[in-house]
């Protein structure tokens, strides 16, 4: 999934530091970033050239046939420049293993620049001052570009990702210009309020940004949790630099052209292409960036948490998950094998909630197991991800393919019972290539097996059964992970019940994975701290000042 980002260890650091001391790249990447410097461009001089060169872009033309300009610099105060090593990252797509573009990697030394940007912006007049109000048109007038630009961003995600075009259009766009537009109305509905002490003070709150803001996006939803993470940043007037997935950073780039277009002053919004292990390290350990929120695996989750830890960043983490869904014997059985097939197959199963333990009742488990199978059967259509009958595109990296194609493996040496796919599929638009994967049925799976326990993050699910409520609670809370949960039922006692007793953050109640940016979203336990979506999705992103005022107290 994603990279760990793994710092040097300390004698190397204390080797680096004593060589080359705090303003090299080298050092700064590892956490020896200067103070003083920050609130400049960087610790060496960056010109004003440096921001002003031409656009960096290539002409293409998709599977699809439409053809548009894919931006392949870093794009850091509103223009495109190239990386300072000259790196590239290759996107690959994924149906047919051929390259799509080369876009320039970031090095800690462009992070410093992106970071100076980001902090000259947030006490410029033309952001600081910026009316509330100002603020969310400019967010609501970048939904409507989105809107007016949705094919293209749909395609560029296709290609770049592997998802459907049909999810890509009417889900993941959609979401991202409803997101952009719910905070939009909200940033100037953020403000504190007065706390009545008695007649000799007069004390009240204020709502800050917290400042710049580390935003590392994943590459399951990337245009998606790009807007999760920028709507309620901006609506709280922080100044981000954004670090897209390594795998899939074609549509956020073009959506960087859309934020200046919509009216952002420089430095307000700054996008990085670059690898986890040097980009990622460099916002995480940064001494500049106030916050890092993060959206990935369990384990890279935990190293951006030890590296924020050199200057206590605020951190906001949406990690792992192997999230049950309860079926008791009295549910609507059509309707809980319709919401479970597209809990754990959408998204070709790279979902972070997708509720990929199935525990049924045993009086219904055999009727249940027939059932979805014949749903993942009929319904699950592999194939050309452009292709209106298609419901699972590819996996979006080879890694990944193998990945989900090794726990196929795991489950068979465990002893489950793999009930249906588990192969590469070969039959689709491209010859044998691709990262296609049957849709994968375990059944017979006990608590103690490995594809019980891990999150897979493919079209993989595990199908258990249980005897009563009390043990489907067990089964179902017996996980490190705590992010999503499914409980099927027509007992709304019984329901209400389940939901509170669920250790996660979400519960759906007879449905699965629906989730809406008007509710917050998150997990307890390994699967993060904090909320995203939401008006709960603003405490993320602002602070509270306290201001007492002395009316009549002398001393």
């Amino acid at each position: 999934m994603f990279e760990a980002i793994l710092p040097l260890p300390a004698h190397l650091r204390e080797v680096l530091w004593t060589k080359l001391g705090p303003c090299t790249a080298t050092s700064r990447h590892y956490g020896f970033r200067n103070p003083v410097a920050v609130g400049r461009r960087s610790c060496r001089s960056f010109s004003s050239a440096t921001f002003r060169m031409s656009a960096l872009a290539v002409e293409l033309t998709a599977p699809n046939g439409r053809k548009y300009t894919q931006p392949t610099g870093l794009f850091i105060n509103n223009e495109w420049v190239k990386s300072s090593s000259g790196a590239k990252i290759t996107s690959i797509n994924p149906t047919d293993e051929s390259e799509i573009a080369s876009v320039y990697a970031a090095t800690p030394e462009d992070v410093d620049a992106a970071v100076a940007a980001a902090r000259t912006a947030l006490k410029d007049p033309s952001w600081r001052d910026l009316s509330p109000t100002e603020r969310g048109n400019m967010m609501i007038k970048l939904s409507d570009l989105i809107g007016r630009d949705a094919e293209i961003l749909a395609t560029i995600e296709t290609w770049d990702n592997g998802k459907t075009y049909a999810d890509s259009l009417s889900i993941d766009v959609a979401e991202v210009q409803g997101t952009l537009k719910y905070y939009g109305g909200y940033a100037d509905k953020i403000h504190g309020q007065t706390i009545d002490v008695g007649a000799d003070k007069f004390a009240y709150t204020i709502k800050e940004p917290i400042g710049v803001c580390g935003q590392i996006i994943p590459w399951n939803f990337p245009l998606a949790m790009a807007a999760w993470k920028l709507g309620p940043a901006l609506a709280c007037g922080n100044t981000i630099v954004m670090k897209a997935a390594e795998q899939t950073p074609l549509s956020i780039l073009y959506m960087a052209n859309l934020i200046k277009e919509a009216g952002f002053p420089p430095g307000v919004i700054n996008i990085l292409n670059g690898y986890g292990r040097e980009a990622g390290a460099a916002i995480a350990t940064h001494l500049g960036i106030d916050k890092v929120a993060f959206t990935g695996s369990t384990a890279t989750g935990k190293e951006i948490m030890k590296m924020a830890s050199i200057n206590m960043k605020n951190i906001t983490l949406e990690t792992g998950g192997k999230s049950p869904l309860i079926v008791f014997d009295d549910a609507e059985l059509d309707q809980a094998v319709k919401w479970a097939h597209v809990g754990i197959m959408s998204n070709q199963g790279q979902i972070c909630t997708a509720t990929s333990r199935i525990l049924v009742q045993d009086g219904i488990y055999d009727q249940f197991l027939d059932a979805f199978k014949a749903q993942v059967q009929e319904v699950s259509v592999v194939g050309d991800p452009f292709a209106e009958t298609t419901f699972q595109g590819p996996q979006v990296t080879k890694s990944q393919y193998d990945r989900v194609l090794g726990f196929v493996k795991t489950g068979k040496e465990e002893g489950a019972t793999l009930v249906s796919g588990g192969e590469a599929f070969t039959q689709g638009p491209t010859s044998g290539k691709g990262f296609f994967i049957t849709p994968t049925i375990f059944s017979g799976v006990k608590p103690s097996m490995k594809i019980y326990r891990e999150e897979v993050f493919g079209p993989f699910v595990v199908i258990a059964s249980f005897k009563d409520e009390d043990e489907a609670l067990q089964m179902a809370n017996d996980t490190t992970y705590g992010l999503g949960s499914a409980v099927f039922t027509q007992n709304l006692t019984r329901a209400h019940r389940v939901a509170k007793r669920i250790e996660a953050g979400m519960v759906w109640i007879n449905s699965s994975n629906d989730s809406d940016y008007r509710v917050p979203f998150g997990g307890v336990k390994q699967s993060g701290i904090g909320r995203e979506l939401g008006e709960a999705g603003l405490a993320a992103y602002s602070q509270t000042k306290a201001v007492h005022v002395n009316l009549g107290c002398r001393l």
